[in-house]
């Protein structure tokens, strides 16, 4: 295995414009990943490509099935995916969990699932690829006033462990040793930990496909 295995692997950044995704790019950039942040908002997507020479920045609607085929076009393959869609919204007990708040947390599971169905295909073909996203420990211990964002965690989390056993029964299939993984990081919340959740995905590329694929990592 190569001394540095994310040198010269593609990894796209989906939801890059937050203190999360500098944090990803630069510590990406740093190991020699070639990075694309991609992001509904252009001029932060162009204040994080000054904050961070080098990486390369797309603006697009991941939500939208047409705008990320679009993207994958401009970009081609890659070798990892960062999932970083998200937001807040809840609180006022169960009766205050309105329906327009659901469908602003629901995003962000829409963005996953067009994003890694888009990119599938390649990570399942790379020599080594990671896909991971950030959950929260509400999954575990949902509140009422956090239904709705405990209920979007729930199913992201459910997606991302079906894509990892689509890449082993893949690998199987095929006779191959597993080198994609999907994976998990739970954090109760990403404050203070951007850092954190840069290095260790960054390191998810060091670490044997098999022993990361469909795990849950806590922050």
């Amino acid at each position: 295995m190569s001394e540095n295995p994310v040198a010269g692997r593609v990894v796209l950044i989906a939801g890059a414009t937050s203190a999360s995704g500098l944090a990803a790019a630069r510590a990406l950039a740093e190991a020699g990943a070639r990075v694309v942040a991609v992001g509904r908002d252009e001029d932060r997507l162009a204040e994080l490509a000054q904050a961070v020479p080098g990486i390369r920045v797309e603006v697009a609607d991941l939500t939208d099935e047409a705008a990320v085929h679009a993207l994958h076009d401009r970009v081609g393959a890659v070798d990892g995916v960062l999932h970083l869609v998200g937001g807040w919204r809840g609180g006022g007990g169960l009766a205050g969990q309105s329906e327009a708040d659901y469908r602003f947390l629901e995003l962000s599971f829409t963005a996953l699932r067009v994003v890694s169905r888009e990119f599938d295909a390649d990570l399942r073909a790379a020599g080594r690829a990671r896909l991971a996203i950030v959950s929260s420990t509400a999954v575990d211990k949902p509140l009422a006033g956090g239904a709705n964002y405990a209920a979007v965690k729930a199913a992201s989390e459910a997606w991302t462990r079906a894509v990892a056993q689509g890449f082993a029964k893949a690998a199987r299939d095929a006779g191959a040793p597993l080198t994609a993984a999907a994976t998990v990081f739970r954090v109760k919340s990403l404050e203070g930990l951007e850092a954190e959740l840069a290095a260790r995905f960054t390191a998810l590329w060091a670490e044997d496909a098999a022993s990361v694929n469909g795990t849950i990592i806590p922050l």
